[in-house]
């Protein structure tokens, strides 16, 4: 199979500043970039990179915005990238369920791309969307706000941490507006519960729980062995930075949430729950981890836990408890899918609605009641992913920072990373929240990132 042309992010750079003028040589050099002006009814131009699963839910959701003109699409999956759902290999959806339904009507000209380097060319494109699979996310986002772009980047926003401090300094040496997909940033009810816990609602937190539960038995994501890719899929460019292995069905489409070289269930829906409590309760980033866990019921091919705990030790005195329940079922919590313990009452919340339970006295106490039952529930659903893409659109336009900016979406992020090595290395980590590195051990150190697959090369 061919091996991806020699184009690291720096040639990109250059070769997009010739192609596209002095904007996009003024990244390169770390200098900031003048958009123009938007009025209220000029419209966004918008490439979209990766619209498999969850890159066509965003794709939809843009589309609902007046102001938005869908010009690029890049995928690395021809059908996909067609909008062609008949020729879609038949084992995909035997496989998995999350085949998109594509068959959207574009209001004018969509140029298709197999080659997201050559969407990024593009100097005419405002903003782009990146949802593919985690390990690329890093290479893409820096790419796209070196030629000039700004970027809505899927969670979780990488697969290391190291990944995630090198996008950082790219949104901020360019200037560019990067919104990251923690849609929970979009809950009216998330922004409302933030505002009491801040306001000492509920009183000290001392403990703050969510979990994912899915019985996955007895199956899990099945058992494979190598064999071609489908037709149309380019699998060399599918793995990128990652090292080469042969195609398996039980890896892409989606599967590959159970491939620690792609992602982990503690990123992709640890991250969502690690980023609400943090938000809620005030927190950066953990001062300790400890995991725990294995592949104790499963017997497919994944190579992440079916069960695992964290505690993440935080620096104001509480803990923060995460577990991943794959190989059992059952609610996890009374309601809800955080629960926040505090002196005065607890709080258990979804993106539907919250629910405040006062505390009742312990032990050598009198008092009565710390704080008042209340219960909040939106009218209608609402999906706070939209409002998420409407903060970034107007974001995009007004040049304000978004409701998940990049530094709050890598510090998210991190917990899960720093979560995956506590199990890997078996270790209670201590965590430098500032240099970003373990304070006891070299060996968890030299688990923040890995060697990319030449010729990908981040910063």
């Amino acid at each position: 199979m061919n091996q991806p042309q020699d184009v690291t992010r720096r040639d990109f750079v250059k070769k997009s500043a010739a192609a596209s003028g002095t904007a996009i040589g003024l990244a390169a050099l770390g200098m900031p970039i003048v958009n123009p002006v938007f009025g209220a009814s000029d419209r966004i131009r918008m490439g979209f990179i990766g619209i498999g699963n969850r890159g066509s839910q965003l794709l939809e959701l843009f589309m609902t915005n007046s102001d938005v003109d869908v010009v690029a699409l890049c995928d690395v999956y021809e059908p996909y990238l067609l909008r062609d759902r008949s020729k879609v290999e038949p084992r995909f959806f035997k496989e998995v369920s999350q085949v998109p339904k594509m068959g959207e009507v574009f209001g004018g000209k969509v140029d298709r791309y197999s080659d997201f380097r050559k969407l990024l060319e593009r100097k005419d494109i405002d903003a782009v969307c990146i949802a593919t699979p985690d390990h690329w996310h890093a290479l893409q986002m820096t790419m796209a706000v070196d030629s000039g772009k700004d970027v809505y980047v899927e969670k979780p926003l990488t697969a290391t941490l190291f990944e995630g401090r090198k996008m950082v300094e790219a949104a901020k040496r360019t200037n560019r507006v990067v919104q990251v997909g923690l849609n929970r940033r979009g809950s009216p009810i998330y922004q409302k519960l933030a505002k009491l816990v801040k306001e000492g609602k509920i009183g000290k937190v001392s403990v703050s729980k969510a979990y994912r539960v899915s019985n996955m038995y007895p199956n899990g994501i099945g058992n494979a062995k190598p064999e071609n890719p489908p037709k149309g899929l380019d699998w060399d460019m599918w793995l990128g930075p990652r090292t080469y292995r042969p195609y398996q069905y039980n890896i892409a489409p989606y599967k590959f949430r159970w491939w620690k070289d792609y992602s982990t269930q503690m990123g992709n829906w640890g991250v969502h729950y690690m980023d609400a409590i943090r938000w809620l309760i005030g927190e950066q980033a953990p001062a300790a981890i400890t995991a725990r866990g294995g592949k104790y019921v499963l017997h497919d091919d994944r190579d992440i836990p079916d069960t695992m705990e964290v505690i993440f030790e935080m620096p104001s005195g509480s803990l923060v408890l995460f577990g991943i329940y794959e190989a059992a079922g059952g609610e996890p919590l009374p309601s809800g899918e955080i629960e926040l313990r505090g002196t005065h009452g607890n709080v258990y919340c979804s993106e539907r609605g919250y629910r405040i339970t006062p505390s009742k006295p312990g032990q050598f106490q009198d008092w009565k009641t710390l704080t008042e039952a209340v219960e909040n529930k939106l009218p209608k659903e609402e999906d706070p992913t939209g409002n998420l893409i409407r903060n970034f659109l107007d974001c995009v336009k007004s040049r304000k920072e978004p409701w998940c900016p990049i530094e709050e979406g890598h510090r998210s992020t991190s917990f899960a990373h720093l979560a995956n090595i506590a199990l890997e290395t078996q270790m209670r980590l201590v965590w430098d929240p500032q240099k970003e590195r373990f304070t006891n051990s070299e060996k968890a150190n030299q688990l923040l990132h890995y060697e990319y697959r030449k010729p990908w090369k981040l910063g």
